[in-house]
């Protein structure tokens, strides 16, 4: 079955997440720090972030919203500290910005711009980033939605509700990502092609195998047009 549609993952790899969650932490408690110092006198960078993973945590039902949860959060700590509510809204803001600032990884958009010309593509992500605010919603028909869909991968529900979208076949469907299970065997288990993204070369360690796995995003357009 020929595929029609290729979807990506975004976080780790169209670019790495890290460095830009941390900078967005960053700045988001020198924020506190310049204008809601009772926050910064109690906690220091490592224990606010701490206790954010640990709110997190404690809400598993939400774990497919970040964006809530960190509002959620948010709100708590305005609250503990009497600070006004309006400190939420922009408290996320600093941290929206600089999450949204990313450095792709070497030749990806050149790649996306290549496949646009010859595929549909759509992203499939369990972060928050914004493509659009980051200049490369152009080249992608669809992004689904995990919040409105009301679960994160691997659930087969964002890989399916993928499919409408896109509207093809699931098999015509190749999805590119980084992580093992969540990507990969969460878009096998939903009847999509799927290429593991493995830039470091580690060992694939389950029984069910990718439909290909690559070292750089140029060898997408070449597995993407061997698939029958």
């Amino acid at each position: 079955m020929t595929i029609k549609c290729i979807t990506f993952d975004l976080d780790d790899t169209l670019w790495a997440c890290a460095p830009a969650l941390t900078r967005a932490e960053k700045a988001c408690y020198d924020w506190f720090n310049q204008y809601y110092p009772k926050i910064t006198a109690r906690y220091n960078e490592q224990q606010l972030l701490d206790d954010r993973q640990h709110y997190m945590h404690s809400h598993p039902d939400q774990a497919f919203n970040l964006t809530q949860i960190r509002y959620d959060w948010l709100a708590q700590l305005a609250n503990t500290f009497s600070y006004p509510p309006q400190m939420v809204e922009d408290a996320y803001h600093i941290f929206w910005l600089e999450r949204n600032k990313v450095t792709f990884f070497e030749g990806a958009l050149t790649v996306l711009a290549q496949l646009s010309q010859q595929f549909s593509l759509g992203t499939i992500s369990n972060g928050n980033a914004d493509i659009h605010h980051m200049g490369i919603g152009h080249y992608f028909d669809f992004s689904v939605d995990i919040v409105a869909v009301g679960v994160a991968k691997p659930d087969p529900k964002t890989f399916h509700h993928a499919v409408q979208l896109a509207h093809c076949k699931a098999g015509e469907i190749l999805h590119i990502g980084d992580h093992p299970q969540i990507d990969v065997l969460g878009a096998l288990n939903a009847g999509l092609h799927a290429i593991w993204y493995n830039p470091h070369q580690e060992m694939w360690l389950g029984d069910i195998k990718p439909t290909g796995i690559i070292r750089q995003l140029d060898e997408v357009q070449r597995l993407a047009c061997l698939i029958e």
